[in-house]
């Protein structure tokens, strides 16, 4: 046994200087540890700490314990010498451990025949009256006492005691994550399924929905069709969340917004130096998404030179970082998007045929809104109260003018002009209500013709229009009431009474 008090010294001030110089918690522990070694000349040691959120004590930072003998070094408080010491805030002595039962060797770490020449050493680590952690140390057995030891590990304690509370509140921090990670997940296959992402009650949504549910449980490719504004990426996250692998990542990339210059950089990683400008190694999307699913958008703009290691990707699951000549392989799911004709682009030499086919596993076809009108109205109150929430605005009804053209609107931005028609409508309105004057020109203006074509209205029906909904709109407000409704917009009672002859709506005198 050490019994040197000036090496002692020496060593705690190290210890302290150590502490003080070392921003990384981790790596000050490490090098504490290794002081510790280094002057007591113990076999292994380990700093423990109390997870006060599970009551669970684990092995913070260990010397001389290998990564599975490390992570086995789990207890509760009262369990083990550990346990004890952490339960209790005294320190522990064990003169043999092979003659101590409560002596768990919960690591694994020392055998029958080691454990007759060990000695155990432990002292809570504490921050004022509470115990946070503990140090502890196998030393080589000696017929001394380890008074000692106890003295010096227990000042080592106390320097390490700010480090170890940090330490102690970012695991804690981190379990609390996990554990919201899960509920979250969990959350998110319960409550999120295919027809929560994707909104919609038609007859060609609901099949769209039943072929979702039975791709989503394999690990099949899919390919999802539509126009722009469709929603691809909404049915790209339903069959995600909706599999296995839906407490792994989603990784989405737009390959048309990628330069075609970084676009293999973006997918495959790259390693130091392998281009300017690449100062470190860096995942790509394939990496990221190792064990998840990614979701390639505009998949018909990726670039031809880059076509052919996809390819590779989608055969073998392994490719190599750009610069780099180490092979990497992953687990994935891939789910590609395109609003492209991709026949079309083969012909044009623009498309490998043999990747279009691997692609081709399982196409979906979103619809476009025009093909499931009885849809416009679901996602258009889905939307509304979003937008409510949003702008913390109370707003209840969509007026019947705003309705009827909302309906018979073509909508050749599809759901993501919906979207943004609901927004602008729901900043605009005043009185809780979206009337047809809140909604974007463009669609106030069009008309179908007597063929059933689209046509624009002209500037006196769009004003008379407006003008139908204010009256109808002020006159349901005041229950018919004539004098009240004109008072409310300003204008005589004989003038309200003629525009409100013109446009046929009832009402009640004053």
């Amino acid at each position: 046994m050490n019994n040197g008090g000036l090496d002692g010294l020496e060593m705690l001030y190290d210890i302290s200087v150590l502490m003080g110089r070392e921003p990384e918690i981790e790596a000050a522990l490490k090098l504490v540890l290794d002081r510790v070694a280094r002057g007591l000349g113990i076999i292994r040691g380990m700093i423990t700490i109390l997870n006060r959120n599970t009551g669970e004590i684990a092995i913070a930072e260990a010397w001389g314990l290998d990564g599975s003998q490390k992570n086995r070094g789990r207890y509760s408080p009262g369990e083990g010498i550990t346990g004890k010491v952490i339960e209790t805030g005294n320190p522990v002595t064990v003169k043999r451990v092979a003659d101590e039962p409560l002596f768990l060797n919960r690591t694994g770490a020392r055998n029958g025949e080691e454990a007759r020449d060990i000695s155990f050493v432990c002292v809570p680590v504490s921050i004022g009256a509470e115990v946070i952690g503990a140090l502890g140390i196998d030393l080589p057995y000696g017929p001394g006492p380890l008074d000692y030891e106890v003295r010096i590990l227990t000042v080592a304690a106390s320097s390490i005691s700010q480090a170890l509370r940090l330490h102690q509140i970012r695991t804690e921090e981190m379990e609390d994550l996990k554990a919201e990670n899960t509920r979250l997940q969990a959350q998110l296959r319960s409550r999120y399924g295919a027809s929560t992402f994707v909104i919609g009650n038609s007859k060609i949504m609901r099949a769209l929905f039943f072929q979702m549910e039975q791709v989503s449980g394999t690990g099949a490719t899919v390919l999802l069709l539509g126009e722009s504004g469709v929603g691809k990426e909404r049915v790209a996250q339903a069959i995600h969340y909706g599999s296995p692998r839906a407490d792994k990542p989603f990784v989405k990339l737009n390959c048309a917004a990628i330069p075609e210059t970084l676009i293999e950089s973006s997918l495959f990683g790259h390693e130091k130096g392998a281009f300017t400008g690449a100062l470190a190694r860096r995942k790509g999307c394939f990496e990221q998404a190792d064990g998840g699913t990614i979701f390639l958008d505009e998949i018909g703009e990726l670039p031809p030179a880059a076509q052919a290691k996809f390819l590779r990707v989608l055969q073998e699951r392994e490719f190599e970082r750009v610069g780099g000549n180490l092979t990497v392989t992953v687990d994935i799911r891939v789910i590609a998007a395109t609003n492209r004709d991709l026949r079309g682009r083969i012909a044009e030499k623009k498309v490998r045929e043999d990747l279009y086919y691997r692609l081709s596993v399982f196409p979906l076809v979103v619809p476009p809104l025009r093909e499931r009108k009885t849809d416009i109205m679901l996602l258009a109150g889905h939307f509304l109260e979003k937008f409510s929430a949003e702008n913390n605005k109370k707003i209840y009804s969509i007026s019947p003018r705003a309705v009827n053209l909302m309906t018979s609107y073509s909508w050749p931005g599809n759901v993501r002009e919906l979207e943004n028609c609901i927004e602008r409508a729901a900043i605009l309105s005043l009185d809780g209500t979206i009337h047809s004057y809140h909604l974007p020109p463009g669609l106030r203006e069009s008309r179908r013709g007597p063929g059933g074509e689209e046509r624009r209205q002209t500037l006196g029906e769009v004003l008379e229009s407006v003008e139908k909904e204010l009256i109808a709109a002020e006159l349901r407000r005041t229950r018919g009431n004539l004098a009240r409704a004109a008072s409310g917009l300003g204008v005589s009672e004989r003038v309200m009474g003629l525009r409100a002859a013109k446009y046929g709506l009832k009402h009640g005198r004053g």
